[in-house]
């Protein structure tokens, strides 16, 4: 009877399994790592030799050679303002190397010259082009001015002066002169309420206001189409204030004068 199989003779068993194949001659096993050789001196001195040429061909490409240079400047976002205007202000270094030009100074100094703009983002479009992505001030209220108006922003800044009122934008009357708010409050900040309420006025009543006036901080009045007035009273609850008013028009089309100083508890008068 046949005994248990025995290991041929010149074979050795492996520990935990089959026999182990062997690796063919010129191959290795991926787990098998090179061995790392450090370059030499030479190799060292032609891979610094390298990185300074090319460090040096960078700098020249940027700086000394023609291929990126300024020689173009385009604006977009300009509505009041020309292209023309706002590239004329900027004053753009052309022909300068395009990576030298200091967008922030162009910003500033078209910021400075043209007080229309309220924002404008400069950008390089590689290779010859400088972007110029203006925003522009909108009015909300004119003050007339030696037969000119001014305009005046939603931040209450006075930004340019123009022959011809823009059309839809109220008229601004500052009478505060003998007023305590003025000696409190100051004129910019009587100006920034006049805007608030201008703006909190109901987009179907805003085409009919010609003028907000200014008493005080407390005493803002709108003058609308067909001698109408409205006692606003101070800019706080702008929002509630132009909901009353909006009921108050169509329940009293024939009503004069407006009292919403106090929404809670309006008043009409006059037919």
């Amino acid at each position: 009877m046949a005994g248990p199989a025995t290991a041929r003779r010149g074979e050795k068993k492996s520990p935990s399994g089959p026999p182990s194949a062997a690796a063919p001659p010129g191959r290795r096993f991926p787990w098998e790592r090179l061995p790392f050789r450090a370059p030499s001196r030479r190799g060292l001195i032609i891979i610094l030799v390298t990185a300074v040429l090319l460090g040096a061909f960078g700098v020249w490409v940027l700086y000394a050679s023609n291929w990126l240079r300024l020689e173009r400047v385009r604006t977009t976002g300009t509505k009041v303002l020309t292209p023309h205007d706002v590239i004329a202000a900027a004053d753009a270094p052309m022909n300068a190397p395009l990576v030298s030009v200091d967008t922030d100074a162009l910003a500033r100094r078209l910021r400075a010259r043209l007080p229309r703009i309220k924002a404008v983002d400069v950008e390089r479009s590689w290779p010859h082009t400088i972007g110029l992505k203006v925003t522009e001030r909108v009015p909300e209220l004119l003050v007339p001015s030696g037969g000119k108006f001014i305009e005046v922003d939603a931040a209450g800044v006075r930004f340019a002066a123009v022959r011809t009122a823009p059309k839809g934008v109220p008229l601004l009357e500052m009478s505060a002169s003998d007023s305590p708010s003025l000696r409190r409050f100051g004129i910019d900040r009587l100006r920034r309420a006049a805007v608030e309420v201008a703006r909190d006025v109901p987009a179907a009543v805003h085409k009919d206001v010609r003028k907000v006036r200014v008493r005080s901080y407390d005493a803002i009045s709108l003058e609308l189409a067909g001698g109408r007035t409205v006692a606003w009273g101070s800019r706080e609850q702008g929002a509630e204030k132009a909901k009353v008013l909006t009921a108050l028009l169509k329940a009293a089309r024939d009503a004069r004068h407006f009292d919403i100083s106090v929404p809670s508890a309006p008043a009409v008068s006059g037919s």
